[in-house]
């Protein structure tokens, strides 16, 4: 099945932090390279993104589907919830599947294909993200539940075992490098039966590698730190980290030749 009008919705993954177009100054991300595998199927082929860094599924439900809605598309994805168990003073399962159930419902009014995602275990890798496992397996059954009660494509990401090796993600550890993201683009282009090239779903070589106690440390003075004080002064002042970002992808337009390039299937292994 070919697609004619791709709108994806969500927070920074779908922006696509931490992939950056070589030379260039905005990310690509996932949604960016499965709008370029839609494009080879159809001449007519037009892409909008509409994610933005720190939304929560309410502000995305708010914000970001009544754009959709107006774009009229044949096919819609929301990788969101994150946000919604991080940059919150409490968590509240009740909550976050009342809004996952808001978010689906409309998107099941908005698009023939709806497709949602669940999150991935970084828990077990991060020591100081470890409580948030029970979090994200809420999130996650209450994805799975919409999914199932809306009628909804699911791209279940959460049994990848790639979630434990540093090398798919960027200097935080937290959001997706440029192998995760081809590697979460391969997960929908599969599940949607869409031929796409297998080496992006191939384990990588060697073994992932201990950054040992030094990286460890810098990497909690660096990124942990820092992106922790920031979550808590943006909790208490009610912010977000995506205030003053607008949408990198508002209109749907077609896809460039620059972003074709950056497929770069392997002939023979699609």
């Amino acid at each position: 099945m070919s697609y004619q009008r791709f709108v994806a919705l969500g927070d920074s993954c779908t922006e696509g932090i931490d992939d950056p177009y070589p030379g260039r100054q905005h990310y690509r991300g996932w949604a960016d390279l499965v709008a370029t595998r839609f494009a080879q199927d159809e001449p007519e082929f037009r892409y909008a993104n509409l994610g933005v860094r720190g939304r929560r599924l309410d502000q995305i439900v708010v914000e970001q589907i009544p754009m959709a809605i107006d774009l009229r598309p044949d096919i819609v994805a929301l990788f969101g919830g994150g946000n919604d168990l991080m940059m919150t003073r409490s968590f509240s399962s009740e909550v976050v599947t009342r809004r996952v159930r808001a978010a689906a419902r409309l998107l099941a009014d908005t698009a023939p294909t709806v497709v949602l995602f669940t999150l991935s275990d970084v828990s077990s890798r991060m020591p100081v993200a470890r409580r948030m496992r029970a979090r994200i397996e809420a999130l996650n059954d209450a994805i799975r539940d919409a999914a199932s009660t809306f009628g909804a494509v699911l791209v279940d990401l959460w049994p990848d075992e790639a979630a434990q090796d540093l090398r798919y993600f960027g200097p935080d550890r937290l959001h997706l490098g440029e192998l995760g993201h081809r590697r979460v683009a391969a997960h929908m282009l599969r599940t949607l039966d869409v031929p796409f090239d297998l080496s992006w779903l191939a384990p990588l070589p060697g073994e992932p590698v201990d950054p040992g106690l030094l990286a460890h440390a810098q990497w909690m003075w660096n990124a942990v730190l820092p992106s922790a004080r920031t979550r808590v002064m943006n909790v208490l002042t009610g912010r977000s980290a995506g205030d003053g970002f607008l949408p990198k992808r508002p209109d749907l337009l077609p896809v460039l030749s620059d972003e074709r390039e950056a497929w770069s299937p392997i002939p023979g292994n699609v």
